[in-house]
Formats: C-alpha cells, sequence, structure tokens
C-alpha cells in the first residue's frame, strides 16, 4: 500500500476488509466523493473515524497512524 492518502491505514483496512471505496462511503452514510476528499485533506469528521474504528474492529489511533496496533480499545 503507498502513502498515496495521508492516512493509508484506513485504506489497507478498506481493501483487507474486501470493500470497494463506493461500499465503504455508503455505509458511512457519505458520498463517494466525500469519502475521496477525505483521505486526500485528512479532514475526517470524528465520527466517520469512530465508524470506521468499529467497522474495522480496531483503534482510531491505528487509522490515523498513531500505532501500528490495530488492536481496539475495550470498551468502558
Amino acid at each position: 500500500m503507498t502513502d498515496k492518502y495521508k492516512y493509508p491505514n484506513i485504506e489497507a483496512e478498506r481493501v483487507r476488509h474486501n470493500m470497494s471505496q463506493d461500499d465503504l462511503s455508503k455505509k458511512l452514510g457519505t458520498g463517494r466523493k466525500t469519502y475521496y476528499n477525505w483521505l486526500d485533506t485528512g479532514n475526517i469528521p470524528v465520527p466517520a473515524l469512530m465508524s470506521l474504528a468499529e467497522m474495522f474492529d480496531c483503534s482510531v489511533d491505528y487509522l490515523l497512524g498513531k500505532t501500528r496496533n490495530p488492536a481496539p480499545y475495550p470498551k468502558v
């Protein structure tokens, strides 16, 4: 996976879960163009990041490249 996007782990997880960008944008309740914009700019709304982390069963920190450990944080 290249660093074409600001947060490549998001795209890596999408691919790992066999989802198209269209599928993922629909699950997030947004359009494909908006999803592309989020990836290009890195300006991803917090609710979308939380949805992605839940969908991919990983932490937001992992999606943002702050940690290499994809394990989600325990629910409180």
